[in-house]
């Protein structure tokens, strides 16, 4: 099915179904209920769920495939979200002008960067890349205010010289970004029973994306150049003894990478249209990395699992304050509820980073493939189960 074989072609066919149904997937918890809490299933954390998968599949291109590690990747997402911004500023409020000049912009960025950076391999590559991520942020955040917008970032005004399309609506406001006039702002929400179901018009445009992202992901993975890839990490100077030159590969790779950050920060744009220099910051680089080995480096679905882990972590744990965890212990003995409250209070809120770090830490030492790999020892337990049965019978057949 569309060049994929039959193990690719399901794995695609299931995240293309938890896109479609994650509104219904995220909230599995009715409203006014004490889990509700960790439903996830409204507009803002899908629209982030999907974007920052996109942003770790662009990244597992280059680090999964070639073993570069980058510590830099976020200035490509930084400098689509100013690329978007700007092509909403002066040309037209549609998002896929944007998304399109973002995806170009960070890939001339990535191809100029890539050729520097990869005269060099191992910790000497990672250093070069957070140099010039950290210099994209410097120059961002003081040195080109005019382009950038400086510590406030850049965002839309009511003069703006908008060439297709007006700067501002008949009520005064800046207008809203759309896809051919379907405001992405526009949501509807269903209520069956105690559960709300929202369905978004940017979500839905943000997961047709990543649908697209995904694909190519999964047929570049299969590739002759996804091959050359695997040889560059499995055995560069082999590699450069046949003959073969890396270099051009390589780069390619970190271009694409590149351009797939840009895709993100083109998709932020078009979700609210605001551009900050925090978004290029070593920490966000950081994230993708997280993100990366958490799901599993090398994998085509792991990256997507690790950006939803994390971005769930940051988004719902965060919230989780001292009043919450009272209400959960109410009915409780009064010690007994404070002393628990005071156990897993560093861990919510702003401690969030702290579960964050636990997790990735036993995600490292127990399952070093990610939450791939413990997907697989799952299934593998499961299929010796369903194995013992018929292995039980042929063993007893000689005997009866």
């Amino acid at each position: 099915m569309l060049g994929l074989n039959k193990a690719d072609a399901r794995l695609y066919l299931i995240v293309v179904a938890m896109l479609v149904l994650a509104p219904f997937l995220l909230n599995p918890f009715p409203e006014g209920s004490g889990m509700a809490q960790f439903n996830a299933g409204y507009p803002d954390l899908m629209q982030k769920l999907v974007i920052f998968g996109i942003f770790a599949v662009g990244y597992n291109i280059l680090f999964g495939l070639t073993g570069y590690l980058s510590f830099g990747h976020a200035a490509f997402l930084g400098i689509g979200s100013f690329s978007g911004v700007w092509v909403m500023k002066l040309l037209t409020m549609n998002v896929i002008p944007a998304l399109l000049v973002a995806m170009l912009v960070s890939g001339v960025f990535a191809l100029a960067i890539g050729y520097v950076s990869l005269r060099r391999s191992g910790i000497y590559f990672s250093i070069l890349t957070l140099a010039f991520a950290q210099m994209c942020y410097s120059l961002a955040y003081s040195v080109l205010t005019p382009i950038t917008g400086g510590e406030t970032g850049l965002t839309l005004s009511l003069d703006d010289p908008r060439i297709l399309g007006v700067s501002q609506t008949e009520t005064g406001n800046i207008p809203v970004p759309n896809l051919f006039g379907l405001d992405m702002s526009a949501a509807t929400t269903i209520d069956v029973g105690a559960w709300n179901f929202t369905f978004s018009a940017g979500y839905y445009f943000a997961a047709v994306i990543m649908g697209f992202a995904f694909y190519f992901s999964i047929r570049l993975f299969r590739s002759p150049f996804g091959l050359m890839l695997r040889a560059i990490k499995s055995n560069q100077t082999r590699m450069s003894y046949t003959g073969l030159n890396p270099r051009p590969y390589t780069l390619a790779a970190f271009v694409i990478s590149g351009m797939y950050a840009g895709l993100a920060g083109g998709l932020m744009v078009a979700m609210d249209p605001l551009a900050g220099s925090e978004r290029m910051l070593w920490t966000a680089s950081g994230e993708v990395v997280l993100m990366t080995i958490l799901g599993g480096a090398g994998t085509l679905i792991g990256p997507i699992l690790g950006a939803g882990v994390i971005a769930y972590l940051e988004s719902i744990i965060s919230t989780i304050g001292s009043t919450v965890l009272y209400n959960w212990f109410s009915g409780l003995p009064e010690g007994l509820s404070t002393f628990l409250v005071n156990i897993i209070y560093p861990f919510v809120g702003s401690g969030w980073h702290l579960t964050l770090g636990l997790v990735f830490m036993l995600v490292v030492i127990f399952l070093p493939g990610g939450i791939v790999e413990g997907g697989k020892r799952i299934g593998g337990i499961f299929r010796r189960k369903n194995n013992e049965p018929s292995d039980t019978k042929t063993a007893a057949e000689p005997g009866e």
